[in-house]
C-alpha cells in the first residue's frame, strides 16, 4: 500500500512575500488596518497563543479520523508514552489519527498526533524518538513561534487579533488557510538540530537506546529515496535539511556515548 510521507514539525509557517505584490493592487486603507491586525497579533500574550492553538487543534481533530480509545493503535501510543505527562510544564496530550501517511507532530499546547502509518513503520522506540523530537519543538518554544508567525501570516489576510485581552475567534476558513500554511511550513536547521538534541536525550531519560531516532531517520530516508518525485516526502525533506548529515551526527554522538546500534 503506498503511503504518503509528511513527517515531524507540520507545525510552524513560512514566510509570505507580502510586498512583491503590485502597490497599485493593495488598497491603502485596508492595509493600514492590516497593519494594525498585525501588530495586534504580534502582541498575543502566551495564554492568547495559547488559545488559538487549542482551536486550531480541535479543528484539525474534526478534519481526521481520531481513533479511540478501545483501538489496538491508541492502546499501543498509551503503552509507548506511558509516564510521560508533561513538557517545559505543558501537558501533553497524545491521539492517533487513521490514516496511510508518515507523519505525527506536536503542537504549542501541548498536542501530540500520531499517524497510523508512523506507526506501522516503526517500532516503539522509534516512535517515541519521534515523539521526543517533536514535543523538543514544544520545549524549546520552536512551535510557538512558528504558530504565531501563522497567525502573523493569517492577521495579513483575514486580521486576526486580539480584543480586550480575548482572541478574535477564527472562522472555518481562516482554519483552513491556517492549516495550508502550517502544513508547508519549516524550521529552521538550527531549530531541527536543537530538537534532534532534545529527542536524543528525551530517549536516554526515558530509558531507551538512543539508536532509537537514528533508526527512525534511516527508515524515512529509505522511503524518500524508494518514492522519487512525491511532493509530500519533498516537503518532508525540505523541511528536515541535511538528514544524512543529522544521522552521522547522531550516530557519532550515541557511538561517543557507549551505546551499541541494536541488531
Amino acid at each position: 500500500m503506498k503511503r504518503t510521507i509528511n513527517f515531524l514539525s507540520i507545525i510552524g509557517v513560512v514566510a509570505v512575500l507580502f510586498f512583491s505584490q503590485s502597490c497599485s493592487s493593495l488598497n491603502q486603507a485596508a492595509l493600514l488596518q492590516g497593519g494594525q491586525k498585525v501588530l495586534q497579533a504580534a502582541t498575543l500574550s502566551d495564554q492568547q497563543i495559547q488559545a488559538y492553538v487549542a482551536e486550531y487543534v480541535a479543528y484539525s481533530d474534526k478534519q481526521n479520523k481520531v481513533l479511540p480509545e478501545s483501538d489496538s493503535y491508541t492502546k499501543r501510543l498509551r503503552r509507548i508514552t506511558s509516564g510521560i505527562t508533561s513538557v517545559d510544564g505543558i501537558p501533553l496530550n497524545f491521539k492517533v489519527y487513521k490514516t496511510n501517511d508518515v507523519n505525527a507532530f506536536a503542537c504549542a499546547d501541548g498536542s501530540v498526533r500520531v499517524y497510523t502509518g508512523l506507526l506501522d513503520l516503526m517500532t516503539d522506540d522509534e516512535v517515541l524518538g519521534v515523539i521526543g523530537h517533536e514535543i523538543g519543538h514544544v520545549g524549546l518554544k520552536h512551535t510557538r513561534k512558528q504558530f504565531q508567525q501563522a497567525l502573523l501570516t493569517s492577521a495579513l489576510r483575514d486580521g486576526i487579533s486580539s480584543v480586550g485581552g480575548t482572541i478574535a475567534a477564527l472562522s472555518q476558513s481562516q482554519l483552513g488557510e491556517l492549516g495550508e500554511a502550517l502544513a508547508s511550513s519549516s524550521f529552521s536547521r538550527k531549530q531541527e538540530a536543537e530538537s534532534d538534541e532534545y529527542g536524543y536525550n528525551f530517549l536516554v531519560k526515558n530509558g531507551k537506546n538512543p539508536w532509537a531516532m537514528v533508526m527512525s531517520f534511516e527508515k524515512l530516508q529509505s522511503l524518500e529515496s524508494r518514492a522519487n518525485t512525491s511532493n509530500a516526502v519533498s516537503n518532508l525533506f525540505s523541511s528536515h535539511p541535511d538528514i544524512a548529515s543529522r544521522i552521522k551526527t547522531m550516530s557519532a554522538k550515541a557511538t561517543k556515548d557507549g551505546y551499541k546500534r541494536p541488531k
